[in-house]
């Protein structure tokens, strides 16, 4: 009768009650009514948001938990994800386990803080257990996050945060914990703020007075950023370091700690130890010695802020103590390797004015090796740019026969390979294993047509086989066993074919026929943009294989390529068609239609005798796939430039090859492209299918150049994400590298996001590597760019840069001859302008361009800028660049 008054009172909420019923069970009773409330929880949780579930909620968390004589049954119970929202309230679980020995509830304790953070096991139950248990506190990421979040509570109270931690018998713990905790500093990080109140402030406040040991504190907070994590993370321990102010005398004694942070640390940190060893080093508290090994690991480092200051430090000391030379010069040389040649030249400098501290090499004076001192120099020299090279020979007395800087070998990426696709997979497990990854993680065209291949052949084969294969593939498909009275599915569907789903979600039934005829039939519901063109030719082959699976299914797939980057041989569509003749099987009008854009023609000889054999099968398909192999070849649509904003665009004009007896969805590619009528919603951000596209028309990379012009700009102009992967797959693609390809490269150079700026780098060296870049056009098209304020220039100055680092040192000159004229005419017209930022980084991009790959001649307005008085980065390094193309000058 208990067990049914419990049940009774937690189904009508009355949490009080149930607490009282449960006071006078034994053990045994207890366990005796698990099963009940195990499938009163099963029964709301179908619902968990209605009336029922909300009042019975708090007192059925309880109950189970107090039912439960495990701790880890109780653990589980108390921290379930569906309870999480109808919690019974820390007193009332105190009250109802209090009865529980206290070996048991230091188990529960210490389980429930085991739990992530995302449990939000309330921290005021922790914190009660660990006073009914007596056991030691816990010290897990969940229970630290919820001391620091219960002690920062501290303005409900009055109280400071200094005052409450005082009062806690656990802070040295819990401050332990946090140093060895790699995850709860970000958690807590907006909590220690700034001011007299703040965390930072508190801390210190108790170390100074010693309710914290100030050493341990300290040692902590170094050893801390010694082991690295996210500079949010790392401003933390740092703050804090900075707030507990430092004597001279601890700065010492971990003069090592701030040799390894300066070298490895994040810029905020390295920058700290840096100013520490500073400080040590000019009061002649660090030898030599280590501020060499200190400077040889801080002048590898990218950052130029650091660089630069490490080598002022350097030049103070050596300054300061000229004895100090063959120590500390071969530590300046290490920035000879430097990327950016302005700080090549500050280290340079350094080493001219005090190499002559040397002893003489050939004297009696030569006590330290200043032998050695000066070959040690002069092979670092060689990682000096070509121009400064020769000025550090000189300046060592080891100048060399060669009077000019050897010319660097252009080095470019290895010309793409075709890959040729293998054949679909023979058996369905094969073929469900690589549907699976393609759902998991998306797949390049080779993968994708396979699987495509394989599911239509393996649905004519034995469709009953190839279910069953793949059930356990789509058991978490989003569309898998939904609701049929509510239409999501059918509806998505019809909007988007959403890749291999549609043709999956066809096999199992999970998509009506009304939606897969209409979307054959008709196309997609949504609106036209500027991707129509490409991604309805995309889906509707998707949506036929997809509908003719159900009512007519095919033996095979006619266009799937014969090469990855989607191009197919004109003998293996005429066999093709030749098998489907004898067959008697019906070809897919969309799956013919792409089959037809994707066969290769630029073989003239081989298209001429695989028409013939077209031909022969007398077939409606054998006849139009003939006149479509002697047609004259792949076509490209007339382009017009327009302006928008800051934006170059482009229109394209009608491509009547693909009109005709093409389908309607394939029609699309050949229709008319304007910049201010195709600005409809568009539903493509995002998607996968993107770097499907060009495999829809291979010899024709300009169609999808131009549809992808707008996104790529966009990436540039309002600094959001492309996608990254699609540049590099139209640089390896087929046809014309025209006006759209290039445009969108001078887009991507500028994007905001690295990535994007990589991916197209990895572009502009394949198309520099196949002979298809014209250096003239993209130079001239990043100029305009500029001049309109589309791209910013220091985005275009990394670009430029770590294309050159490559080695393609004549490509990127090539680039920039078409660039800076135009750049360096606004200076000229305007030396008060706002279009220096950047300006300075390109040229010294093109000086080294320049150096390296030994090109020689004028640039236009170069000379007015370089003649220009002061040490400005634009007119030192146009000064740079005019020696390099007139080394006579």
């Amino acid at each position: 009768m208990s067990g049914e008054a419990l049940l009774k009172a937690v189904r009508a909420g009355r949490t009080v009650e149930a607490a009282g019923l449960l006071d006078g069970m034994t053990d045994g009773e207890r366990r005796s009514c698990l099963p009940a409330l195990k499938e009163l929880r099963k029964e709301l949780r179908s619902a968990p948001w209605n009336a029922e579930a909300r009042v019975a909620g708090p007192a059925l968390h309880a109950a189970g938990a107090a039912c439960h004589t495990g701790a880890a049954g109780a653990a589980t119970w108390i921290a379930g994800a569906d309870m999480r929202w109808s919690q019974a309230s820390p007193g009332v679980l105190l009250h109802v386990l209090g009865d529980r020995e206290s070996g048991w509830l230091a188990d529960l304790t210490h389980r429930l803080a085991a739990r992530p953070a995302t449990s939000q096991v309330p921290f005021a139950l922790l914190t009660g257990l660990v006073g009914l248990s007596g056991c030691e506190v816990p010290t897990t990421d969940a229970y630290v996050r919820g001391w620091f979040m219960h002690i920062g509570a501290s303005w409900r109270s009055g109280d400071t945060v200094a005052q409450r931690m005082r009062q806690d018998p656990h802070l040295p713990v819990m401050i332990t914990a946090l140093f060895e905790s790699l995850e709860i500093t970000s958690d807590i990080a907006w909590l220690f703020g700034d001011g007299p109140g703040s965390w930072y402030h508190a801390l210190a406040e108790l170390a100074e007075e010693g309710t914290l040991d100030r050493k341990v504190l300290v040692d902590a907070c170094v050893a801390r950023l010694l082991r690295g994590g996210a500079p949010t993370d790392q401003r933390v321990f740092l703050r804090l370091l900075t707030s507990l102010a430092l004597t001279r005398e601890e700065e010492r004694e971990r003069s090592a700690d701030w040799t390894a942070l300066a070298c490895q640390a994040v810029p905020a940190v390295a920058q700290h130890a840096q100013s520490a060893l500073a400080s040590l080093a000019l009061d002649g508290e660090l030898t030599s010695r280590q501020l060499a090994e200190m400077s040889s690991g801080v002048l590898f480092r990218t950052e130029k802020k650091l660089v630069r200051a490490q080598l002022v430090l350097l030049g103070k000391v050596l300054r300061r103590d000229p004895s100090t030379a063959d120590v500390l010069l071969p530590a300046v040389a290490e920035a000879f390797g430097h990327e950016d040649t302005e700080t090549q030249e500050r280290a340079l400098k350094l080493v001219e004015r005090h190499v002559t501290a040397l002893p003489d090499a050939n004297g009696a004076d030569d006590v330290n090796g200043a032998n050695g001192v000066r070959e040690r120099l002069g092979e670092l020299a060689a990682d000096l740019s070509p121009g400064l090279r020769l000025r550090a020979r000189r300046a060592l007395g080891v100048e060399g026969t060669d009077s000019a800087p050897a010319v660097q070998e252009e080095v470019l990426p290895p010309l793409p390979e075709r890959t040729r696709l293998a054949a679909a997979p023979e058996s369905v497990a094969e073929l469900a294993e690589e549907v699976g990854a393609i759902l998991a993680s998306g797949g390049g065209v080779a993968a994708f047509e396979r699987a495509l291949d394989g599911l239509v052949r393996h649905v004519h084969r034995d469709r009953d086989a190839l279910v069953e294969a793949l059930r356990p593939v789509v058991a978490r498909c989003w569309w898998k066993d939904r609701d049929p009275s509510y239409p999501v599915v059918d509806r998505s569907f019809r909007e988007s074919a959403q890749g291999l789903e549609v043709v999956l979600a066809s096999l199992f039934e999970g998509v009506s026929m009304n939606t897969l005829h209409a979307a054959v039939q008709q196309g997609p519901t949504s609106g036209n943009c500027h991707h129509s063109a490409l991604s309805r030719a995309f889906d509707s082959r998707l949506w036929e294989a997809a509908y003719r699976l159900r009512t007519d299914p095919m033996p095979f797939l006619l266009a799937t390529p014969t090469w990855d980057t989607g191009l197919l041989e004109p003998d293996d569509l005429v066999e093709r068609l030749t098998e489907y003749r004898r067959l008697d099987a019906r070809p897919g009008s969309a799956d013919f239609a792409q089959a037809l854009l994707r066969v290769r023609r630029d073989d003239r000889a081989t298209a001429a005798a695989a028409a013939a054999r077209a031909r022969a099968l007398g077939s409606p398909e054998g006849y139009r796939l003939a006149q479509w192999l002697t047609a004259e070849g792949s076509q490209l649509p007339a382009i017009r430039r327009r302006t928008s904003g800051a934006r170059v665009l482009l229109e394209l004009g009608e491509l009547e090859e693909i009109q005709g007896l093409f389908p309607k969805e394939f029609r699309l590619l050949g229709r008319p492209l304007t910049v201010l009528k195709d600005h409809w919603y568009c539903r493509h951000w995002g998607v996968t299918d993107r770097r499907h596209w060009p495999a829809v028309v291979p010899e024709r990379r300009e169609l999808v150049a131009a549809r992808l012009l707008l996104d790529i700009g966009t990436a540039a102009v309002q600094d959001d994400h492309m996608d990254a992967a699609v540049l590099p797959l139209l640089a390896e693609a087929d046809g014309t590298a025209g006006e759209a390809l290039h445009l969108c490269v001078a887009y991507g150079l500028g994007a905001r996001h690295p990535e994007d700026r990589l991916a197209t780098v990895d572009a502009l060296l394949v198309l520099a590597a196949r002979g298809q870049l014209d250096a003239g056009r993209l130079g001239a098209d990043l100029a305009e760019l500029v001049l309109r304020g589309a791209l910013k220039k220091s985005r275009l100055a990394e670009s430029i840069r770590t294309a050159a680092a490559t080695g393609a040192y004549a490509t990127v000159r090539s680039v920039l001859r078409g660039l800076l004229p135009a750049l360096l005419a606004g200076l000229a017209a305007e030396p008060g302008g706002g279009t220096v930022h950047g300006l300075g980084e390109l040229l010294a991009v093109a000086a080294d361009c320049a150096e390296r790959s030994g090109a020689r001649g004028d640039l236009a307005h170069l000379a007015e800028i370089a003649e220009r008085q002061g040490s400005s980065k634009v007119v030192t390094q146009a000064r740079r660049l005019r020696t390099a193309l007139t080394p006579q000058g």
